[in-house]
């Protein structure tokens, strides 16, 4: 019996596939099955014009068998087989396909029949493992069966064979194991079972196998029972995916029990999102909302991006590329037939398969989110809580791109509706006569309500925006305007158009007060003013137009070594004592009136929640006066 050798190219590519293509070595044993599965949609093609075929789709399946002493892996199915030309032209030529060229020829009238290996290598991976190959095979229509057999890139015999059933049988002999790789992983069983249920799951006709099990041996005493093992054929893969199926047919507990064991959640997901589309790209998708945010969800080591199938069979745990960082909340699974795979199945030949898919993903998203948003308000600001950092995180990357998606998503709490609400509901509630929408950052609710420049407006009445985590005034600053009003600062910016005017006034009233704080602070304080909105309270600090404090605090903790320093603008209330006990020490005695102004700006930076330059002087200062 001659050996003949694989052609000089295909030596290389075999070298090739054992060491670099695939990433993973279990990898094999989706291939060999992806193969299986593809002979049997051959021959369950042909059976809807033959009916000497004699088998329904029902009648076709796949078997998995193990045998630890022999060291062999056998992978069986009853599909359309091969004769020796087969054999010469797909096992004899790598990179060759069978499935390739009949997909070529069947084109669109295959109907259901979705051939998976189109790259003529995958057969080729089980050299990962195996040190030698046995493929015994009987075509349909064909009386002869063949031997085909290899241990790899010295080449290959055919001969002639017995066997009585149409189909092919895939005999893997595992290498032994070495110091770098245990390779008697693949002869357990239970490893077999884990790699089907991961990668083949969905394969769509049974892949069975023996597997032993243990019970309490019949008439063993209760108290101490006896236990015999014994082995029963079981299907290991679920065949038909939750996501082929349609909506109607699926019940909540399905979808919920399919998300939990999937993603090994123990909370059930808030949100089911089912997508079905043709078109560019034809595919499927079943998407999650956890009901929950993942322990490590805002840590660096959270892994975003859905599971990616093509045909039913396993090809990315989760690909990134198929979800907006805006929304790496979603979990769920993408499956396609029209993916351009790589040699490997392992990656994509190129994305705008996956950009398609992605865009409108991110578009169903979005509008199931508003929907949630419109038709059950407890349940989205249960969502909100879980994931609203991350639509306002969305918000600002990248220099605001996504600002118009996600801004009616937002929401925020208000200072008169005592609730979280969003801008279009603020922008709904505004008077004619009101041109910005307001907003003020603080630590917390009870702080922001509890600054001094929240006064006047609490007694107007007016409805002000609480910013009270750091990505919020950036939000502002990105959207600058929604619906054509503009985002105002109540803590920094004057809101009254009468506002300047008053202050200018109150200043030139009381000018060589105000520049001797001035100069007493010096270059502490960019500017030092009349506050038209102050009332029980003598002093404020704000900071101008570009940059509040809350920016400030927030960039001082990501770059600690910037030194990052808002303007500081003094406000002070001319009405309120302490101004007129300032005012009356500017002439009566100075140096008191220095002591003063120092404790007027520290009483402004503790209430802006600003660091106090020197604590020690400001106390020697309380000291002072109360002697």
């Amino acid at each position: 019996m001659a050996k003949k050798q694989f052609k000089a190219e295909s030596k290389r590519l075999l070298d090739l596939m054992i060491n670099s293509i695939y990433t993973h070595k279990e990898i094999f044993l989706r291939e060999i099955i992806s193969n299986a599965s593809d002979a049997c949609d051959k021959l369950c093609y042909l059976a809807l014009t033959d009916d000497s075929v004699g088998l329904d789709r029902k009648d076709f399946q796949i078997r998995l068998r193990v045998d630890k002493d022999a060291r062999l892996i056998t992978v069986s199915d009853n599909g359309i087989g091969m004769d020796k030309a087969d054999l010469e032209n797909n096992l004899g030529v790598i990179a060759s396909s069978g499935s390739y060229k009949f997909k070529q020829e069947v084109g669109e009238d295959a109907g259901d029949t979705d051939v998976i290996g189109q790259f003529g290598v995958g057969f080729y991976s089980a050299f990962m493992v195996a040190d030698h190959i046995t493929v015994i095979t009987k075509k349909f229509g064909s009386d002869t069966a063949y031997k085909w057999q290899s241990s790899g890139a010295d080449g290959y015999t055919i001969t002639e064979c017995e066997k009585d059933t149409v189909g092919t049988d895939i005999l893997m002999h595992v290498k032994e194991d070495s110091e770098e790789e245990k390779y008697s992983e693949f002869l357990e069983s239970w490893r077999l079972q884990e790699l089907v249920r991961k990668y083949s799951d969905y394969i769509r006709f049974p892949i069975r196998m023996d597997v032993s099990r243990t019970r309490v041996k019949e008439g063993s005493p209760e108290d101490k029972p006896e236990y015999e093992t014994y082995v029963q054929e079981e299907t290991l893969n679920s065949m038909v995916p939750i996501w082929q199926r349609s909506k109607s047919s699926v019940t909540t507990e399905e979808y919920n029990k399919f998300y939990r064991d999937k993603f090994h959640d123990y909370q059930d997901p808030q949100r089911v999102i089912s997508v079905s589309a043709e078109g560019a790209v034809t595919y499927k998708a079943l998407l999650f909302v956890p009901g929950a945010t993942p322990y490590d969800y805002y840590t660096k080591d959270f892994e975003m991006g859905l599971q990616l199938y093509s045909s039913g069979v396993l090809i990315m745990d989760k690909c990134a590329d198929l979800l907006p960082e805006h929304f790496r909340f979603v979990r769920g699974v993408v499956d396609s037939p029209d993916l351009s795979l790589n040699i490997s199945r392992e990656l994509l030949q190129h994305d705008r398969q996956l950009k398609v898919i992605a865009t409108n993903l991110e578009k169903k998203i979005k509008a199931d989110l508003l929907k949630m948003l419109r038709d059950d308000r407890e349940a989205y600001e249960t969502f909100w809580k879980n994931f609203g950092r991350q639509i306002k995180y969305g918000t600002v990357a990248e220099f605001g791109k996504n600002r118009e998606l996600l801004q009616d998503l937002l929401l925020f709490y208000s200072s008169t509706e005592k609730k979280m609400v969003t801008l279009g509901e603020y922008v709904e509630r505004m008077g004619e006569e009101q041109k910005y929408i307001y907003f003020a950052a603080g630590e917390s609710l009870d702080k922001i309500d509890k600054l001094p420049q929240m006064e006047a407006l609490q007694e107007k009445g007016a409805e002000v925006l609480y910013f009270t985590e750091e990505v919020d005034e950036f939000c502002a600053q990105i959207i600058h305007a929604y619906q054509d009003k503009e985002f105002r600062s109540v803590l920094d910016q004057e809101i009254e158009d009468g506002d300047a005017k008053r202050s200018e006034e109150a200043e030139s009233a009381h000018r060589a007060a105000f520049d001797f704080v001035k100069e007493t602070l010096g270059d502490a304080v960019k500017e030092v003013k009349a506050s038209a909105r102050l009332k029980s309270h003598p002093v404020c600090l704000t900071a101008g137009e570009h940059l509040s404090f809350e920016m400030e605090k927030y960039l001082n903790v990501v770059q600690p070594d910037a030194a990052i320093r808002a303007d500081r603008i003094l406000e002070l209330n001319v009405e309120h004592p302490a101004f007129a006990a300032l005012e009356n020490a500017v002439t009566a005695d100075p140096e008191k009136a220095k002591t003063y102004a120092r404790l007027l700006y520290s009483q402004a930076l503790l209430i802006a929640g600003l660091p106090l330059e020197d604590p020690s002087a400001y106390t020697d200062l309380v000291c002072e006066l109360m002697k």
